[in-house]
């Protein structure tokens, strides 16, 4: 009886000695940069126009005159500072910038529902799916 306790110990810890530890998943959702533009505040800040407004609208904003973009990013910051208070604070500041950059997800999504329902009944059958993907005559 001892001897077969002690083969089953050596077997255990044979197994558990060769056997390979499991691959550790990253589980952490990581979100897409603000911007494509390198973040260095002591040569310029135009990956934080990006991240502040969003690539399309800081696009949009660098054709404008100072005065205009003055005004524009006034309205902004009226949008941004949701108690009113007339202060932005950090959490505001941190909302706004995720409501900046994940707006044109909203907007490329109902462009594309529009794209694919082509017979506009709110709802995307297969055969639609496949005629706007790969080119099916339906």
């Amino acid at each position: 009886m001892r001897f077969a306790r002690l083969l089953l110990c050596l077997a255990v810890w044979a197994l558990c000695g060769s056997a390979k530890p499991t691959e550790r998943k990253e589980r952490v959702v990581r979100e897409a940069p603000l911007s494509a533009r390198e973040h260095d505040d002591a040569q310029s800040f135009d990956y934080d126009h990006d991240a502040f407004l969003g690539a399309d609208e800081a696009k949009s904003f660098d054709q404008l005159t100072p005065e205009e973009s003055k005004e524009r990013l006034g309205k902004i910051v009226g949008k941004i500072d949701e108690d009113g208070d007339g202060f932005v604070t950090v959490e505001e500041l941190k909302a706004w910038i995720k409501f900046a950059q994940k707006r044109w997800i909203y907007e490329d999504v109902e462009r594309q529902w529009k794209g694919h329902d082509l017979n506009e009944d709110g709802l995307v059958s297969w055969e639609e799916y496949k005629n706007a993907t790969y080119g099916y005559i339906l």
